[in-house]
């Protein structure tokens, strides 16, 4: 295995109370390679889909990056979503073991997490779950992003260049003078 890969991913699912409106959501997250020199090099991605539920974007949030890192990495994959966590930790072992199949019923998204299983077995992936909106500045980073790749309606198209540390600077300073980040 080569560098180590730290992923802090988030999914926002706008409207979420509304039964019969569309429900814009996005999954997003932040990326973190670092080389054996011990040099970092951050990067973003986000997706949005115009209707659809947070745990179809928690299992986005994984796939994206897992898609992109075609090499066997050590990741540690950080997350607040516990569908994501409990479901690649517990679930999936489970469900392999019985041939993808649930006591309780369909696997719902079965699509998805079979192809998270399959991507997640070339590396070595620990599945670590954060208290969300805990003021956790990498959690709350992909937070931010996923909620605004939601409201637009966009995509990075894959990994880009982070604003990681503007993004930062910009919280400490709005901090500092007291008044809300954005």
């Amino acid at each position: 295995m080569n560098g180590q890969v730290r992923i802090w991913a988030d999914e926002s699912c706008l409207g979420n109370q509304f039964a019969q409106r569309k429900r814009p959501g996005a999954a997003a997250g932040l990326v973190a390679c670092v080389d054996d020199a011990g040099a970092i090099r951050r990067y973003d991605y986000w997706i949005a889909e115009p209707d659809t539920t947070n745990n179809r974007m928690a299992l986005l949030s994984a796939l994206v990056p897992l898609r992109t890192l075609t090499c066997p990495r050590a990741i540690a994959f950080h997350s607040d979503s516990r569908y994501l966590v409990e479901g690649m930790r517990t679930w999936v072992p489970a469900w392999q073991a019985r041939g993808w199949r649930r006591r309780g019923g369909p696997i719902e998204h079965l699509e998805l997490w079979q192809e998270l299983a399959r991507l997640a077995a070339r590396h070595r992936i620990e599945w670590i779950w954060v208290r969300g909106h805990a003021g956790h500045p990498e959690n709350e980073y992909a937070h931010w992003l996923a909620t605004r790749a939601a409201r637009e309606g966009n995509a990075s198209g894959g990994l880009v260049p982070s604003n990681f540390e503007a993004w930062l600077a910009e919280r400490r300073a709005a901090d500092r003078r007291g008044r809300p980040a954005g």
